[in-house]
């Protein structure tokens, strides 16, 4: 496994965001998303999983969220379970379909069979695009 921490953008906005992930040995960008969509959706079924007997927020708590815009208890409605199969897929449409552009070290990753060879010091930028209008086509 291997320690690597990716940025997410959005265009026109000023936030990055920096996630930490210890993947698997990845040879091209399709082995690259399908771990991380694998680490995700299984971070995002734990969520649905865990039971909270009795959730209270700290000054803390109050505060970070507020800085989002939001407050609340992280009560979640839905608790459906995400399948890993169909959420790769979708990721790897969305790739295909241009919702987001990925750069390996400032270079712009164009194909799924793009070769990655990730190192303590390489730099993941993943940026989602943004539609102007109301229609893509």
């Amino acid at each position: 496994m291997q320690a690597i921490s990716i940025q997410l953008k959005r265009l026109g906005k000023k936030k990055i965001r920096r996630i930490d992930y210890e993947l698997p040995p990845v040879q091209d960008l399709r082995g690259l998303l399908e771990a991380i969509v694998r680490q995700e959706v299984a971070k995002f079924n734990a969520k649905r999983e865990e039971v909270q007997l009795m959730p209270f927020l700290t000054p803390g708590d109050i505060e970070r969220q507020s800085q989002d815009g939001k407050v609340g208890f992280g009560d979640i409605a839905n608790r459906n379970l995400a399948e890993v199969e169909q959420s790769i897929e979708t990721a790897l449409l969305a790739f295909k379909d241009g919702l987001f552009i990925v750069f390996h070290n400032d270079v712009e990753l164009r194909s799924l069979e793009d070769p990655v060879t990730l190192t303590e010091d390489s730099e993941l930028a993943f940026l989602r695009m943004t539609f102007l209008t109301g229609t893509f086509w």
